[in-house]
């Protein structure tokens, strides 16, 4: 059986954490530098031609870090150079810089986003300089401001050349160059990089007042591993529904794939893919109550694990989602056919070992069906 590891109230595969892929389309991409003066950047941004990851809601530096930026600014100290993905509408999506290109536009604008007061640069004797020690932008000296305006960083900028369908290699450079002062997770960066219609809608599901009783969190995962998996159920119904040419997938890659390829679906699809999600999990919290998605014990199989399991979520998920769009009965679904389905050997194999192997995913889903709902789908 497959190692698992317990993180908070979660149970992950090392198989599917140690998942990953190097891309040829990685090679298929241009880059170039070019140089802006923060004017130049803070009307891109203000114009919509320079875009921030969703990711960033607020600042990750506080007043102090901040104001020492604008200091180093005003002292004509050197600028780590940006990082922006030319997106296919022409836009700039901000890779890596977004703290100081942030800090910029709220000092010159004259708020600080974080509490929307007047943005005056820190006190701290030791960390600004005194001539400009506690002032707002409109209290420095007019050359003081044109020095900040005038100002210019290098930017390095990334374009994909193809596949046009597909943004894989922006998620890998984005992987690979962040340096925002943390390790972030997949789908932080699928957050950043697939931005649209499909992405807000993974925001909105997560709210699902079902969904957060059955994932086991009130509030919403700071690390976005909750989003992800209403992720990996769309994209393994997709899998399951449709087939796979391919006998093992790369999760990591195959989620990727899926979101880009969904980013700016029609209201239409995003309203079905909102129909599947919500009615899916409001029927499994009803019949199966808060252990829909826990395991039981390898070593008693008579005790719950109290663990969010995730290959136990996409099969129960993706077979009673089935049931329902076929027009099967799912109402005589209880707790103890969910058991019997725990404690066969074989879907048992199927949500430990080889989980991304087409052949167990299918397995282990064509099983829910016949324990829940009597369904042979083999």
């Amino acid at each position: 059986m497959a190692e698992d590891i317990e993180e908070n109230h979660i149970v992950q595969l090392k198989e599917e954490l140690d998942d990953d892929y190097v891309n040829d389309d990685l090679y298929n991409i241009s880059s170039w530098g070019a140089d802006f003066s923060f004017r130049e950047l803070i009307m891109m941004y203000e114009d919509g031609d320079l875009v921030k990851p969703e990711l960033q809601r607020k600042y990750v530096w506080g007043k102090p870090e901040a104001s020492r930026f604008i200091d180093s600014v005003l002292l004509g100290l050197p600028i780590p150079s940006v990082f922006f993905a030319k997106t296919e509408d022409g836009k700039m999506l901000i890779i890596d810089g977004y703290q100081r290109l942030m800090t910029i536009n709220d000092y010159v604008r004259g708020l600080w986003s974080e509490d929307n007061k007047v943005f005056k640069l820190s006190n701290i004797a030791e960390k600004i300089n005194d001539r400009w020690r506690g002032l707002a932008f409109s209290e420095l000296h007019e050359a003081e401001k044109r020095k900040i305006k005038t100002t210019t960083i290098h930017a390095i900028i990334f374009e994909q050349k193809k596949p046009t369908d597909s943004d894989t290699s922006l998620y890998q450079i984005f992987e690979r160059i962040n340096t925002s002062g943390r390790t972030l997770m997949p789908q932080e960066i699928r957050n950043c990089v697939y931005q649209g219609n499909f992405n807000s809608l993974l925001f909105q599901l997560n709210t699902n007042k079902s969904w957060r009783k059955l994932f086991g969190q009130e509030v919403e995962d700071s690390r976005m591993r909750d989003l992800e998996y209403i992720l990996r159920f769309f994209a393994l119904d997709f899998v399951y529904n449709e087939g796979s040419s391919k006998s093992n997938i790369s999760l990591k890659k195959y989620l990727n794939e899926f979101m880009g390829s969904k980013a700016n679906n029609s209201t239409k699809n995003i309203q079905e893919f909102s129909d599947a999600f919500n009615s899916t999990i409001a029927i499994i919290e009803r019949l199966l109550g808060e252990n829909a998605f826990y395991n039981i014990q390898s070593t008693d199989l008579s005790t719950i694990r109290k663990r969010f399991y995730p290959t136990l979520f996409d099969s129960i998920m993706i077979a009673t989602n089935y049931a329902m769009k076929k027009g099967f009965n799912v109402s005589n679904v209880n707790e103890s056919k969910r058991l019997r389905l725990l404690k066969d050997d074989k879907f048992r194999k199927y949500i430990s070992e080889g989980t991304m192997q087409v052949e167990h995913i299918r397995g282990r889903i064509n099983l829910a069906l016949k324990y829940l709902y009597d369904i042979d789908n083999e």
